[in-house]
């Protein structure tokens, strides 16, 4: 392989790998909301206190854990403090999709799952195709997502 093309190759691998590390990716969602349930587990209060006052140590870029109630309700939010204790059980999103209500009934159901929606992507401030890890702990459902790009 010629230089010129080596060095090309290797520019655009290394360009690529930086692109990707902007953005969380899946696998760290799942393991945002891993911890997120063991704080909960630990101290409910303080945690969902920390989620909502955007602590550094749950938001990360574009990801940050939400938790709702079993009924919809939000518990704590790592973008919109605004959004905490209102019952959003039939929000949804640009295309019509009940997200929060499918999100509970999942919970409810599933445990564990992935879910796809629509949301508003805190860094271009554009609603994007979103993807959520969600878990389901007791009464609550503990969720992180990452945006299609």
């Amino acid at each position: 392989m010629k230089a010129s093309v080596w060095i090309a190759s290797a520019t655009f691998l290394m360009c690529s790998a930086a692109m990707a590390s902007e953005f969380a990716s899946e696998k760290e969602a799942e393991a945002l909301v891993g911890k997120v349930v063991t704080a909960v587990k630990a101290n409910k209060a303080k945690t969902y206190e920390e989620i909502t006052a955007k602590d550094a140590k749950w938001i990360d870029r574009d990801l940050y854990p939400v938790v709702y109630g079993l009924d919809g309700k939000v518990l704590a939010h790592g973008q919109n403090a605004k959004q905490v204790g209102k019952e959003l059980i039939d929000l949804k999103d640009p295309d019509g999709k009940a997200f929060v209500k499918e999100r509970v009934d999942l919970a409810s159901s599933k445990g564990k799952f992935w879910q796809d929606y629509k949301f508003t992507d805190p860094i271009t401030k554009k609603a994007l195709p979103k993807r959520a890890y969600c878990e389901k702990l007791d009464d609550t459902v503990i969720c992180a997502g990452v945006y299609k790009r």
